[in-house]
């Protein structure tokens, strides 16, 4: 079940990136997070796989749908731009150079051997509840405030482009 999640993950994902239909991108956007969500059913993180569909297969992938459809098509016109051969292979570039750097900290900081011996401890899910709203050292609160910000911005930026009118 693993090797089909990822095989649908990787896929989409590539799909995504690389079509130029911006409402394709979207669906195949929501593949790779129903993915995911799988992944965490098969971990049996019950409560983070509703969270995933629920939160982002849900209300992230909805907002980018009406915040493509807010924005006129006019404005997606001029978007549409070809791959040229020296932008795909810096782009390989900078993936492999970013691939090299996560191996790198993993290998560095033992986090392989540490993920073999944290794998057998069950954690609590009132602990996990508490660290995801706790505002302490490992707490959470703080970045979920900075993402809803974030969204916010995105939502206000789509309706600013939406309403601009043409000056002739």
């Amino acid at each position: 079940m693993f090797i089909i999640l990822a095989v649908v993950i990787l896929g989409s994902a590539i799909l995504c990136v690389t079509t130029t239909k911006i409402m394709r991108a979207a669906t195949f956007l929501l593949f790779v997070l129903f993915g995911v969500a799988g992944i965490y059913f098969l971990l049996d993180y019950t409560y983070l796989g509703a969270a995933q569909i629920a939160v982002y297969a849900g209300g992230i992938t909805v907002l980018y749908v009406f915040a493509i459809n807010l924005v006129s098509k006019r404005t997606l016109q001029g978007l549409v731009e070809r791959m040229k051969g020296s932008r795909v292979v810096g782009a390989a570039l900078v993936a492999l150079i970013g691939l090299a750097t996560v191996v790198v900290v993993l290998i560095k900081n033992k986090f392989i051997d540490m993920a073999a011996s944290v794998a057998d401890v069950e954690v609590p899910m009132d602990q996990v509840g508490q660290q995801l709203v706790g505002s302490g050292e490992n707490g959470y609160v703080l970045p979920f405030e900075f993402i809803s910000v974030f969204l916010l911005a995105c939502i206000i930026g789509a309706i600013v482009i939406a309403r601009k009118e043409d000056k002739k």
